[in-house]
């Protein structure tokens, strides 16, 4: 999939049908994808940012995103905004329509842990788990913690 020139008008885009249609994305090069909107506070500005992510679940409560930042060098914004700050607020689609909202907190996975999610990385999306292999940083798998489904 090509990258759109422009993230940050996609991303606004993205945010804004996935709040206007309950969580689901009906149109566009990423229709039909899961998405959670990650809401973190900026390390450097306290601005609240808005970033739409693929997640997994990872047991009741827990979802998982993979910081990779499409490859980059460098570690996205959002994970270095909730390592300053770990309490975000999530948005998940819900239920009949509805867009589910809590505050939560986030934890980088380390150890057996990440060698876990890992694996359950590859099971969910085996292209998101080969871009450790095209950066030399570790990419970071985050942990939110109190997802209420």
């Amino acid at each position: 999939m090509t990258m759109p020139s422009d993230m940050r008008a996609f991303n606004r885009e993205v945010i804004e049908q996935f709040r206007a249609n309950g969580g689901q994305l009906t149109e566009g090069m990423i229709k039909g994808s899961r998405l959670v909107l990650l809401t973190t506070v900026g390390a450097r500005t306290g601005a609240e940012r808005t970033t739409p992510l693929a997640f997994f679940e990872d047991g009741p409560g827990r979802i998982v995103l993979w910081a990779a930042n499409n490859a980059a060098p460098t570690h996205p914004d959002w994970y270095l905004n909730l390592t300053a700050n770990p309490v975000v607020t999530v948005e998940l689609p819900g239920a009949g329509g509805a867009v589910i909202r809590y505050t939560a907190v986030a934890s980088t996975a380390e150890g057996a842990e990440r060698e876990r999610l890992l694996t359950a990385l590859a099971a969910f999306n085996q292209r998101m788990r080969d871009m450790q292999s095209q950066v030399e940083r570790e990419i970071p798998l985050v942990v939110i913690e109190g997802a209420s489904r």
